[in-house]
């Protein structure tokens, strides 16, 4: 009797014993931030799942009730893959005791770019009423990867989460990539994954990896720099975040003037500087503004302060008014009656700028304070002081840098099978345009070879129209730019949506957003979707000089120039062999022909359309497109653009 207890006993042991060792071949999992609910995978290609664990140990993975196990490997890392689905749902994923939901198979893109395709549909982007009324979409999803950079390739991205389309979580979707997806679901009919990594003001060098810049003459000193010191470089990156954080702590950090007392109307500010606004600008540091002004009646009183550049906490009489945020527009605020007093009061305005630290108040003939019994003009003396707070904790751009945002908000995705990219960047490019195509056809090649999945469609957004308008302007660096925009279409399966019309002089960031992300829309069915639509405007075919005249001929029109025969045409300008440009006279002269003359300009040698910063323009095709910028010198007769 004893012995058989003893055998079961020791049965039992065993058994527990193995169990306990089968639970401990479970590894613990670290998996890419972007694996969870509402998530959205590639139709077409294999349903791929990876991440982090303890060497040796197992992971199990299910996806749509079919089971999966791998071992990690001696470095820590573990992957397996499901067959490829067609467009499908709602799936589950589990990994480990990790359960997923509302998993869905369609079509992903990247939206990648700085501030134009960051732009949130809820800073005040044009229709957005109208979409608020028509966004619950439950197949389209959108995941943000948080700004990060870094001097390695990193494995996981710092946060985010998949947000299902509907009217609270469009208001922080970019507004350009959902303009896009919106058009892509409604004629696709499969679920729309939208990950969007961008960054506000980066140039594309910081997008691509420093090992492929290392091959370009412009970037290779850098980008070899960062490579061979590479333990330097990690370790700057993490000073300058903390930092960062530093800096950003002190800037919403007003109070420290508030406490000073120097909001208010007894505050002795007789030591400070006298400046005269908007003459003075810019000033530096953390700023502190102080006027004094007198109304006859407090009711209807409206502030507007012009300009500030770029975060401001606005006092009246010792009371905060309002906080402007960066990227807020200005407009006439209204000042609450009982914040104000009948005779004098006082304006204090803190101001600081994190872009470059030059602190900018107010803009000549938009400077005042209304009321029902007048205006008072805010132009000339203000007390000033930049000495109240300490100067901002110095931040370096390192982000910039070649690689450092590749490695850190695109490197993570690269094992995760995309559609394709939309893409909106060059603005902070324009000033080296010269050695743009080259880094922009190596940051896409570059793109293409990491990801592993061919040649995926990547388009993009050529440079709207921006800043004063000159009706000459051959010496434009945005007009180079978009002339490297469009050479890049060089390199197969990419393609360029045009925005030339559409743009705001005074604002780099034009509200219309769907214009931008409609015509992607029209450039994607053509590349990434391989249908036969017109989906750019009127294109320079060839041309030929006669009469002391270009005559210019256009395809991609469908039915035809939106002019009509003898009508004037915008936006060209010509030249002789002088090199003089003028605004040239252009017509309509045939049904794709256009005939463009200057009488000052007997032998034209060079024409060029749209060839400025923000050049007037009319020329579009049948179905609205407007035709692309473009420069032509002899003697390229004959020649064909693609």
């Amino acid at each position: 009797m004893l012995k058989s207890l003893s055998k079961m006993s020791l049965l039992l042991g065993l058994i527990i014993l193995f169990s306990c060792q089968g639970e401990e071949r479970l590894s613990e999992i670290e998996i890419p931030r972007f694996f969870s609910d509402h998530m959205v995978f590639q139709r077409g290609e294999p349903i791929r799942i990876w991440g982090k664990g303890d060497p040796g140990r197992r992971v199990e993975i299910s996806f749509d009730y079919n089971n999966k196990s791998v071992k990690v490997d001696d470095n820590g890392d573990w992957q397996v893959e499901f067959d490829p689905r067609p467009a499908s749902g709602p799936f589950e994923l589990k990994i480990n005791e990790l359960k997923l939901r509302d998993v869905q198979v369609g079509d992903v893109w990247i939206a990648g770019g700085q501030s134009n395709m960051e732009w949130v549909m809820s800073a005040e982007v044009e229709g957005l009423q109208e979409e608020l009324a028509d966004s619950d979409y439950p197949l389209i999803r959108f995941f943000k990867v948080p700004h990060d950079y870094d001097a390695k390739e990193k494995f996981n991205i710092r946060g985010g989460a998949w947000k299902v389309a509907d009217s609270n979580n469009l208001l922080n979707f970019s507004a350009v990539a959902w303009f896009f997806a919106k058009k892509n679901h409604l004629e696709k009919g499969v679920p729309i994954g939208i990950i969007e990594s961008n960054w506000g003001g980066t140039p594309a060098e910081g997008w691509t990896s420093s090992e492929a810049l290392k091959n370009i003459d412009f970037y290779a000193e850098k980008a070899k720099d960062i490579e061979d010191k590479k333990e330097y470089w990690i370790q700057e990156v993490v000073d300058n975040k903390l930092r960062e954080l530093q800096r950003n702590e002190v800037v919403g950090a007003a109070r420290n003037g508030e406490i000073q007392g120097v909001v208010n109307a007894n505050f002795d500010d007789s030591s400070w500087k006298n400046v005269n606004l908007p003459k003075d600008n810019p000033l530096n540091d953390i700023s502190w503004f102080r006027k004094k002004f007198t109304l006859n009646d407090t009711q209807g009183v409206r502030l507007q302060l012009g300009d500030v550049q770029q975060i401001a906490h606005v006092y009246i009489n010792g009371g905060r008014l309002f906080v402007k945020d960066y990227g807020d527009k200005l407009r006439e605020f209204p000042i609450p009656p009982s914040m104000l007093n009948k005779g004098e009061n006082t304006l204090a305005v803190r101001i600081v700028n994190t872009w470059d630290n030059e602190v900018v108040l107010g803009e000549k003939g938009n400077f005042y304070i209304t009321s029902n019994k007048g205006k008072v003009n805010l132009e000339g003396d203000w007390k000033f002081s930049n000495t109240i707070e300490e100067p901002l904790p110095i931040v370096e751009k390192y982000n910039w840098l070649p690689g450092m945002m590749y490695n850190a908000m695109i490197a993570p995705l690269t094992k995760f099978p995309i559609k394709g990219v939309i893409w909106y960047q060059g603005e902070s490019n324009t000033q080296d345009h010269e050695h743009y195509k080259e880094l922009f056809s190596t940051m896409i090649t570059d793109w293409r070879r990491n990801w592993g999945v061919g040649d995926f469609p990547f388009l993009f957004v050529q440079l709207a129209n921006f800043m004063e308008r000159k009706e000459v302007q051959p010496d434009s660096n945005w007009a180079f730019l978009r002339e490297a925009q469009s050479d890049t279409r060089d390199l197969s399966n990419t393609g360029m949506a045009v925005t030339i019309d559409i743009g705001n002089a005074e604002d780099i960031h034009p509200r219309n957003k769907k214009d931008v992300g409609q015509r992607l829309w029209k450039v994607a069915q053509k590349v990434a979707y391989n249908e036969e639509v017109l989906y750019r405007g009127p294109t320079l075919l060839r041309a030929r000089v006669e009469d002391q005249s270009f005559l210019l001929s256009f395809a991609d029109l469908g039915e035809g120039f939106s002019l009509a025969i003898n009508d004037k045409v915008k936006g060209f300008i010509i030249a002789g062999k002088d090199g003089k440009f003028h605004s040239a006279n252009a017509v309509i002269s045939g049904s794709n022909e256009i005939k463009v003359s200057h009488p000052l300009v007997k032998e034209p040698v060079e024409v060029r359309y749209a060839w400025a910063d923000n050049p007037s323009v009319n020329l579009y095709n049948s179905e609205g497109l407007p035709a692309e910028p473009f420069r032509y010198r002899l003697p390229d007769i004959d020649a064909v653009r693609q």
